[in-house]
């Protein structure tokens, strides 16, 4: 593996099943009483957040804990960030710190990257602007991988704001070099321009992609980020792009839904069907501290799995 992970693209195959495989070795210790794992034990990651989140960093911060690692968790609010000091001078503060590793949120597109220029430690991105969230999409293809097996050949239909989405971006991305065919449903102002050149297929019909679909991921419509009209109405929009009671029933019967949340119930997935039996969104949640667990422990270089140092 590469000593960052910034966008999914830069997993092979081959670093994308190792990650997944960690996770499911990391898992049968979370069954356990005695969570912890000594094989972080002197390192220290840095939750860097300029972004306001609750689940991700929470993931997170368990995850690096269960690991035995020092956490320090930075928060752009109440931070010199907010009497303007630069993500640089940041940067070099954490360096100073001697951060072993940095988990990183920012709404600008591309920061990540350019921390990574400036820490010796290994960079983790948890989301930039509308970019990518590469361990969304790891977890997620974690969740799937223990519902259904193998993702080589299975059909995943990701739907709604796809534009604002950079879960979206990043399982496109994963799913794709996982073997998984992808396919987009979205308003056309819901779509990015540049959606041409990524490996996947594009649909405005919902109602013709649900039957043949294995896995149906339904996006948030993040209207923070939305600064015009993309779509008539909500009413309009749950019409045609919402998974509603009488869509589900069209699924096949062992097919799964997904969301990466928060949800907007009612509006892209009804209650009842984010209830379900066959919904995996509270599953999603459980997995990501497990997922990125893996992340940390392959990237920052622990001890063995068994705990010897």
């Amino acid at each position: 593996m590469k000593r960052h992970l910034i966008s999914a693209a830069d997993l092979s195959r081959d670093d994308a099943l190792l990650i997944l495989d960690t996770a499911e070795e990391l898992a049968k210790i979370s069954d356990r009483s005695i969570k912890k794992l000594p094989t972080l034990r002197g390192r220290t990651v840095v939750n860097l957040f300029f972004e306001d989140s609750t689940r991700t960093r929470i993931s997170f911060e368990a995850a690096a804990k269960r690991l035995s690692a020092d956490v320090i968790n930075f928060s752009a609010k109440g931070s010199s960030v907010s009497k303007g000091e630069s993500l640089k001078d940041t940067a070099l503060t954490l360096e100073a710190m001697g951060a072993d590793g940095v988990v990183i949120r920012h709404s600008a597109s591309g920061a990540p990257y350019r921390l990574a220029g400036w820490v010796r430690g290994s960079v983790v991105n948890a989301g930039d602007g509308t970019h990518e969230h590469p361990t969304q999409a790891l977890l997620d293809a974690y969740t799937m991988r223990r519902r259904l097996g193998s993702l080589e050949g299975r059909r995943v239909t990701i739907v709604g704001d796809v534009l604002h989405s950079r879960v979206a971006r990043s399982n496109v991305l994963l799913l794709s070099t996982l073997g998984a065919e992808v396919t987009l449903v979205a308003p056309p102002t819901l779509l990015p321009v540049s959606v041409a050149s990524w490996p996947c297929e594009v649909s405005y019909d919902l109602d013709t992609v649900l039957p043949k679909s294995d896995v149906v991921m339904m996006l948030r419509v993040q209207r923070e980020r939305m600064n015009a009209a993309f779509f008539p109405t909500e009413r309009e929009y749950s019409r045609r792009y919402g998974l509603d009671r009488e869509r589900f029933a069209r699924l096949k019967d062992d097919a799964v839904v997904m969301h990466p949340g928060p949800m907007n119930r009612g509006m892209e997935i009804a209650a009842e069907v984010a209830d379900s039996p066959r919904s995996t969104i509270v599953e999603q949640v459980a997995n990501g501290v497990t997922t990125r667990m893996a992340v940390l422990y392959l990237l920052l270089g622990g001890a063995d799995l068994g705990g010897n140092q």
